[in-house]
């Protein structure tokens, strides 16, 4: 999910800017540049973390800037499918949960929160099963499998990230919990 990588590109540095410290400059350049960008290849960056090398500017003509060739360390958060996530559902809707994972808001769509029929309760914002009466709101932690990702370069706000529980050990915590517990008391082992 997250990785350190390292990235090689060139970075703009403008006239106005060439009169001080290089380092912090282009430091700064890569922060706009980067965080908050998604690629295919690495997912989102969250954040720059060191500058390993500064080439040799260029000027090119009609152009006052330099460029600079960099490469530099990056964090970056890359969900991958079939990957288990823990996360908290920040919002409940009709459809639906939202679930916080990393940078993103994935979907959990309510056919997939479990095998039992979940009815919406709009009054209280949260799902409830119909012969379990297990519940699903907001502030609950979950365990889910990702089971699609479509992650959009030129439009972030468009990415997309769907969850399943629909399998053993997936679910809310406080339902894993008390799995656990009932198999413990079963086999009269303490948790």
């Amino acid at each position: 999910m997250y990785a350190r990588i390292k990235i090689k590109d060139t970075v703009r540095v403008p006239p106005s800017k060439l009169g001080e410290n290089l380092e912090e400059v282009i430091r700064s350049l890569l922060w706009e540049q980067f965080e908050g960008r998604i690629d295919r290849e690495y997912g989102m960056v969250i954040g720059i973390e060191n500058i390993e090398e500064i080439g040799e500017g260029r000027i090119i003509e009609g152009d006052g800037a330099v460029y600079f060739d960099v490469v530099f360390g990056a964090i970056c958060f890359k969900p991958n499918l079939q990957e288990i996530v823990e996360g908290e559902v920040v919002e409940v809707v009709e459809f639906g949960a939202f679930v916080s994972i990393g940078p993103f808001d994935a979907l959990l769509h309510m056919s997939q929160i479990t095998d039992d029929f979940m009815v919406f309760d709009e009054k209280n914002k949260r799902f409830v099963g119909k012969e379990t009466k297990k519940t699903l709101q907001e502030g609950d932690f979950v365990r889910a499998r990702i089971v699609s990702i479509s992650l959009k370069e030129r439009e972030p706000e468009k990415s997309r990230i769907g969850l399943t529980m629909r399998q053993p050990w997936l679910g809310a915590l406080k339902w894993i919990e008390e799995e656990i517990e009932k198999l413990s008391k079963e086999k009269g082992v303490n948790p």
